[in-house]
């Protein structure tokens, strides 16, 4: 008889963490409609967070919202004469584990890219 094997972890289980609900947090929505921008800008933040000492978790990529428009190319006559365009809002999601008051200062003097939008929430 051979003795029996425990089922071996898969990758995603071994790297994963648990994460206390209790703890306090705050959960960065960043938001932009160049999708390099907004990877900088969060690349920027996790930089200024693992400076001060603090956890990162993220940044996790939300769906794209996307708007689309029609228009008609030309007034009233020519109705199958058609353009459409597009507009894509990309947005990530960071949330910071334990923050503390010089965490917070420092994602405050932060010097972000114009074009990207960030909310700041605490969650408990």
């Amino acid at each position: 008889m051979s003795p029996t094997k425990a089922p071996a972890k898969s990758a995603l289980q071994s790297k994963k963490k648990e994460i206390p609900e209790s703890s306090p947090r705050l959960r960065i929505k960043v938001s932009a409609y160049d999708h390099k921008v907004i990877d900088t800008s969060c690349r920027q933040i996790a930089e200024a967070v693992l400076r001060q000492g603090g956890e990162i978790v993220g940044p996790i990529p939300l769906p794209t919202e996307i708007r689309k428009y029609t228009v008609n190319r030309s007034s009233f006559v020519h109705k199958d004469a058609r353009e459409q365009f597009e507009m894509r809002l990309h947005k990530r999601l960071i949330d910071i584990l334990n923050p503390n008051p010089k965490l917070i200062d420092g994602l405050g003097n932060l010097n972000l890219p114009a074009g990207v939008d960030i909310e700041i929430k605490s969650v408990s």
